[in-house]
């Protein structure tokens, strides 16, 4: 199993134990995500150190303030580390009235020609921002292998299935409110999937009275199992293939 999005060094465990826990769990690959120019340096740094672990570098919507070509710089010379397989998470977030959205914007269109000119894909991240995401996407990021993290619009699948992005699922596609999420995760095609923890947070209902960690993934990867028909071995097989695909690790 795989865990395409989580945040080691915002959990409380030691990264050490995380990853050990991840890989007697089954998950062989995960991604770690940096959202700022020091959790991205820890994320290349965790990649270095653990074999089982990759790093995406980029700036979340809500620490794009005053994004500039100085910050675009950094971000760049970041992702020419050999460990980092993905440009993000980017996007838009207006759930909190954080940060200006023309400085979002800006930072999420900068995001995205960097993936293009390096060539790696795009994690996105969106927030109370569905059209404007989708609008900049469509507009924007023809040709960029695009990875939508713990979706959240399940009324608008079957438009980002047509731009041919990737649907990666957290925990809360668990939670008995998230009937459409659930529904969402049984009809996306096989070629498009991916599964996620976006630990520490999202734990997946079964053990959601825990903070989550990537050997969490398992249990959302039961789930969408079960609500696509298929065994767990079956859809471990897809993720495993997917991700593979997109991030390019071994």
């Amino acid at each position: 199993m795989i865990d395409s999005h989580t945040h080691l060094g915002s959990c409380r465990q030691d990264d050490a134990e995380l990853v050990a826990a991840a890989v007697a769990a089954g998950v062989t690959r995960m991604l770690t995500v940096g959202t700022d120019g020091a959790s991205c340096r820890e994320a290349l740094a965790q990649a270095e150190r653990f074999p089982q672990v990759y790093a995406a570098v980029g700036r979340h919507p809500n620490e794009a303030t005053g994004f500039d070509d100085g910050d675009l710089a950094e971000l760049e010379a970041l992702a020419a580390h050999e460990r980092c397989v993905a440009i993000g998470e980017t996007g838009l977030d207006f759930y909190r009235d954080r940060t200006p959205p023309a400085d979002q914007q800006r930072a999420f269109e900068a995001q995205i020609e960097l993936a293009r000119r390096t060539g790696k894909p795009l994690v996105i991240h969106t927030r109370a921002a569905d059209d404007p995401t989708i609008e900049t996407l469509a507009s924007e990021a023809e040709g960029v292998t695009v990875i939508l993290h713990c979706f959240s619009m399940p009324g608008r699948l079957d438009e980002c299935l047509a731009h041919g992005w990737y649907i990666s699922f957290a925990g809360n596609v668990t939670y008995p409110r998230s009937e459409d999420l659930a529904a969402a995760a049984a009809r996306v095609p096989e070629d498009r999937l991916l599964v996620e923890t976006d630990a520490p947070y999202l734990t997946p209902q079964v053990v959601r009275k825990q903070r989550n960690q990537p050997a969490y993934v398992v249990h959302t990867a039961r789930f969408v199992a079960e609500r696509r028909g298929v065994s767990y071995e079956d859809l471990e097989a897809v993720v495993e293939r997917n991700a593979r695909a997109v991030f390019g690790w071994d």
